[in-house]
């Protein structure tokens, strides 16, 4: 019988820098396979152009890498902080375990809180936007009624204003409530097909080791199971979004879709399972508060 564990909250230090460096290492891993693309392409092209694409290469692997572990920093250490603030009002995300394999994923639970931090970030993001064109905006306001009168078009400023608040409108409250839903949807979808579909094939398993209390270390992800499970996961979102897309993809982007889908996860996520227990006796496991 499944014993319902929450994540009640994550320590935040051990959580991003393990996060961050497994983001870094497979962009690195990115970056390497684009360069030799566009090292390949280089061959074929003029040396001026040639010279840019090898430098764009060089950039892959060097500074890609690079700034994603720090944007992945800030991003997750923000996410982690935001979780933990959370789950005493909203609720955390709830594991059906048996023994060390997650048998289920209750849906609500894990839906919501992961949709109010996508909306949360939704707001910081269009705050951010609605910050950035304000100078610009208020320039062209400015500008219009000069412009309206040397061109005799019935453009106005209370208009252009009436247009710029609806943005502004839209971004700081808007962008938030559709990324909630969107994201609501989404989450929804990955724990139904996870519990009914993916656990008929494989189950994730983490491998927990208690420190004190009720905190646990993740010591260690065998690699298939979450491998297999996730790969299912995202080959069944590969065949909904080839079935959108088929009148205008057709039989062929359907069947794309879902072979990459699953094998793109499938490697991603064995890479990722794969750095995690190899990085974790080295910088130091995730350690998570369960209830």
């Amino acid at each position: 019988m499944a014993n319902v564990v929450e994540i009640k909250s994550a320590k935040i230090v051990p959580f991003t820098l393990m996060s961050s460096s497994i983001s870094a290492i497979l962009a690195f891993i990115y970056g390497i396979i684009m360069a030799i693309i566009l090292g390949i392409t280089v061959a074929f092209l003029p040396a001026p152009l040639g010279g840019l694409l090898a430098g764009l290469g060089v950039a892959l692997v060097i500074a890609y890498p690079i700034l994603t572990f720090l944007v992945g920093l800030s991003v997750i250490f923000l996410s982690v902080l935001l979780y933990n603030l959370l789950v005493p009002r909203v609720g955390g995300i709830k594991l059906a375990m048996e023994e060390n394999s997650v048998a289920a994923i209750p849906i609500v639970p894990f839906a919501l809180i992961l949709s109010i931090i996508g909306a949360i970030w939704a707001f910081i993001i269009g705050l951010i936007l609605a910050t950035a064109i304000a100078p610009i905006t208020g320039l062209i306001g400015t500008a219009l009624p000069l412009i309206g009168n040397a061109t005799n078009t019935t453009i106005t400023g209370s208009m252009f204003g009436a247009g710029t608040a609806f943005l502004y409108l839209f971004l700081i409250i808007g962008l938030p409530i559709i990324a909630f839903i969107f994201g609501f949807i989404y989450n929804a979808l990955f724990a139904i097909f996870y519990n009914y579909i993916a656990v008929r094939a494989a189950k994730i398993q983490l491998n927990f080791a208690v420190v004190t209390g009720a905190w646990n270390d993740l010591t260690s992800i065998p690699i298939i199971p979450a491998s297999l499970a996730l790969a299912i996961v995202s080959a069944i979102f590969g065949l909904i979004q080839g079935i959108l897309n088929l009148g205008s993809a057709g039989v062929g982007g359907l069947i794309g879709n879902i072979v990459g889908g699953f094998t793109g996860t499938f490697i991603v996520v064995a890479i990722g399972t794969w750095l995690y227990n190899f990085l974790a006796p080295r910088i130091g496991a995730v350690k998570l508060e369960l209830e």
